[in-house]
């Protein structure tokens, strides 16, 4: 099966913006762009529950490498 031209990489927990470059490149991607998505969370408070941001997730979108 033939890989996808453009792929999404996370930056996991325990893991440095580095290692996540290099696994990109392991699977022969390059980063073309670095996104930020916020992950929430629901806090409850009387009545009314909020959403508030817990954290923010690192993502690198990833071309994939052309050998040709």
């Amino acid at each position: 099966m033939a890989k996808k031209k453009k792929q999404r990489f996370y930056v996991e927990e325990n893991e440095t913006i580095d290692q996540c470059l290099a696994r990109m490149k392991k699977e022969n991607y390059i980063p073309v762009r670095r996104m930020e998505e916020p992950v929430l969370k629901e806090v409850k408070g009387g009545k009314k529950n909020d959403v508030e941001v817990a954290y923010q997730r690192i993502v690198f979108e990833g071309k994939l490498i052309d050998d040709n």
